[in-house]
């Protein structure tokens, strides 16, 4: 064995620590030719076995993240054997004062905490092009420090990188080829990596670590693109090279909170738009390959394009073998009821019935800054009342949200200014954190007595709750009155603005509540009742 860096011999728990080793070997292929892992032995019988990852110059990298604090040895193995890539050797690793990685952790709180028990309120950004948009040369450090202190605790990143969003997203931002992979698109090599590229992957990494920051990492991007919608190219052999490689370069990190096997992932095999029960064979096969690999217990999640039928019947067979939905439902986006973000609740009752793993809201449009050409027609009336009340339905459903912004998502890149929608967003943590106990929370529909034949669907309240009653939220979409079961002489009560975050007193007549009056860009305002006993 050459060690090519100094063996650390101590760290701390839940940080990422790297051992580097060279050989002198010519390998003709080292990303191929050679299989490198790393068996650590902890100090209560753990056993985890790490892949080591290629990282040029003839040297090949294991990083780990030590879950106990004791004494740990390590064992690196080769496979041909390679003397020089043979070791044993040994480190302390010592506590230390984290919230450690996140978990999912259905049936409780809002099936998200963090190791050291805290629940998790999650509130994401999606910026899919963030490592090729860095690597572009765009300041997205500052962008993702400006993120960190507003609040924010995630971003949703893929590995690879989308040149083009259909219809006419052609990337704007993009200066050079941000291809992952050895060879070029015309011309791949599957079985070698682009290590210029990685090492700005690893830099922005290292900068969300460093910020706190989670990151939801897509490991295949929509399955329309290349490679991925031709799988007698891209073999399971090659996905399987490229998601070691991915965990070997990655799993370790604290900031890493998610992995996602694919965005949309009903595209899968061959990139077509709609629900395939061959997509969800993948994803179930996948999800346990990932699970038996990277065994730092990462989330491991799939995002949806199609709805329905429900995730509980798509995993039936195997419903272990994915952590997490990530859940994607637009609401109305018309030019008469954008605004309303109308729908989106009843549609995540639907899909996620009888699902027993965790969710999140991650995605109901793409906020429209009118500055910028309408490249994708979908988002001409994702306003910033869209955002608003998109948030305030996903949040009383009991699940943390994940929208994003044309600034940043994906075709345009403006990373230095945000759009109005943003504060809103800002409102909706500072509710949940600051207004009630949201951990604690669960929908809850029968409180509310049916609203009147005047009301559409987009209007009617939802209500949420914890399981005393003790605290009681409603949101009215529209304002107007809210009738709930309950007495209301014994709450002391009082309506939250969602627009600025004021609070003012409510009043009650027997168990009806009529919002303020009033009106917010054009549209009847949205209210928020509180009550408490």
């Amino acid at each position: 064995m050459t060690n090519s860096d100094p063996i650390p011999d101590r760290c701390a728990t839940r940080s990422v620590t790297e051992w580097a080793f060279s050989s002198s070997t010519a390998y003709q292929n080292p990303f191929w030719d050679v299989d490198v892992t790393a068996l650590f032995s902890g100090p209560e019988g753990e056993s985890l076995v790490v892949p080591a990852f290629y990282d040029g110059d003839g040297t090949w990298r294991v990083r780990f993240s030590p879950g106990m604090p004791g004494d740990w040895s390590v064992c690196l193995q080769s496979s041909p054997a390679d003397p020089e890539l043979t070791w044993e050797g040994s480190f302390t690793a010592l506590p230390a004062d984290s919230r450690g990685y996140l978990r999912a952790t259905p049936g409780q709180g809002w099936g998200l905490a963090y190791e050291s028990g805290a629940p998790a309120l999650i509130l994401g950004d999606t910026t899919y092009n963030l490592f090729g948009m860095a690597y572009c040369g765009a300041d997205v450090g500052a962008f993702m420090r400006r993120r960190a202190e507003q609040g924010f605790n995630l971003l949703r990143v893929r590995l690879p990188v989308s040149p083009f969003h259909p219809p006419d997203g052609y990337s704007c931002w993009q200066t050079r080829r941000t291809w992952p992979w050895g060879g070029s698109e015309q011309s791949p090599q599957f079985d070698r990596f682009s290590l210029d590229y990685f090492r700005t992957v690893d830099r922005v990494v290292a900068q969300a670590e460093q910020l706190g920051l989670g990151l939801e990492m897509i490991m295949e991007a929509w399955g329309f693109e290349y490679p991925f919608n031709q799988r007698d190219v891209f073999l399971p052999e090659y996905e399987q090279l490229w998601m070691r490689y991915l965990v070997a370069r990655y799993d370790a990190y604290t900031c890493l909170y998610i992995w996602t096997l694919m965005n949309e992932y009903e595209y899968y095999p061959d990139g077509d738009w709609r629900y395939n029960p061959v997509a969800d064979r993948w994803a179930m096969r996948m999800g346990r390959w990932l699970k038996a690999n990277a065994l730092h217990g990462h989330i491991v999640a799939v995002h949806n394009g199609p709805r329905m039928p429900a995730f509980a019947q798509r995993f039936a067979r195997d419903p272990g073998a994915i952590d997490l939905i990530l859940y994607q439902e637009w609401g109305t986006r018309d030019r008469e009821n954008g605004w309303l973000a109308a729908g989106i609740e009843k549609r995540i009752a639907q899909s996620l019935e009888n699902w027993t793993g965790a969710a999140l809201f991650a995605e109901w449009g793409y906020e429209r800054n009118d500055e910028f050409p309408l490249l994708i027609p979908g988002h001409a009336y994702c306003d910033a009342e869209h955002t608003r009340r998109g948030a305030w339905r996903g949040v009383f459903s009991c699940l943390g949200i994940i929208h994003g912004f044309e600034n940043s998502w994906g075709p345009f890149l403006d990373l230095e200014h945000d759009q109005p929608g943003l504060d809103y967003l800002l409102i909706v943590r500072q509710f949940l954190l600051e207004q009630i106990p949201f951990a604690d929370m669960r929908p809850a529909a029968d409180l509310l007595v049916n609203p009147p034949e005047g009301y559409s669907s987009g209007y009617r309240p939802l209500v949420m709750a914890i399981p005393s009653r003790d605290t009681i939220a409603a949101y009215l979409p529209a304002g107007g009155a809210v009738q709930l079961i309950v007495s209301g002489d014994a709450y002391a009560a009082h309506w939250f603005d969602p627009v600025t975050g004021a609070v003012r007193e409510a009043s009650v007549s027997g168990d009806v509540y009529c919002s303020p009056s009033g009106q917010h860009a054009g549209h009847p305002q949205d209210w928020i009742l509180v009550l408490r006993r």
